[in-house]
């Protein structure tokens, strides 16, 4: 481990905790979003629950211009690959052994509280007016909604997106998922020599 690379003993502790603490089997995947604040307010949720990469699905909206400053840094310790098709997004994401599930107002949609979220999954949260795709819901293994009790029918995507992540925060803490890395030691090892050098 190239400890020199890291400027305080407090900084390698602060890395090696925050990596320990991530959910290899959580992931999250964008579609359309089209305001670059609410895809850094997103990028900071997935920093905080742990959150290790985001998908960012791109097939009509223009790529967002996501800044440093106004993701607080997270941009910089959450990972992101970009997509041009649902295909190839939700292929990639099975072939490393997730379930897709989206965020939807359909009447098929399960309750947010009665999902399994300590599986491996990635959650997919569409377009700030227009919702995900017909392709997201064709493609996706199962629709999620969160319940709303007021006149108001959805909350803001980066809001919903916080709220599902805090769910599976909860749901994986009480079955004991961050008590130990979810990476193999080699991994672990290397993510921390990467990020000390950022």
């Amino acid at each position: 481990m190239k400890l020199r690379d890291c400027k305080s003993e407090n900084r390698i502790n602060k890395i090696k905790r925050t990596i320990s603490l991530r959910q290899g089997g959580l992931h999250v995947v964008l579609e359309n979003i089209h305001d670059p604040h609410n895809v850094s307010a997103i990028f900071r949720s997935c920093d905080a629950t742990g959150v290790p990469k985001i998908s960012l699905l791109y097939t009509n909206e223009s790529f967002p211009k996501i800044s440093r400053t106004s993701s607080a840094s997270a941009k910089k310790w959450v990972y992101s690959e970009r997509f041009e098709a649902v295909e190839s997004c939700f292929e990639d994401l099975r072939n490393q052994g997730f379930s897709v599930l989206a965020s939807s107002l359909k009447e098929d949609s399960k309750n947010l509280y009665s999902l399994d979220l300590t599986k491996k999954v990635a959650l997919v949260f569409g377009n700030e007016h227009r919702g995900i795709s017909d392709d997201v819901e064709k493609h996706a293994d199962g629709l999620f909604y969160i319940p709303m009790n007021g006149m108001i029918q959805s909350l803001n995507v980066s809001v919903a997106t916080a709220v599902t992540l805090y769910e599976a925060l909860r749901q994986r803490t009480e079955a004991g998922m961050y008590d130990e890395p979810s990476y193999p030691p080699e991994q672990l090892e290397s993510l921390i020599d990467e990020w000390c050098d950022k």
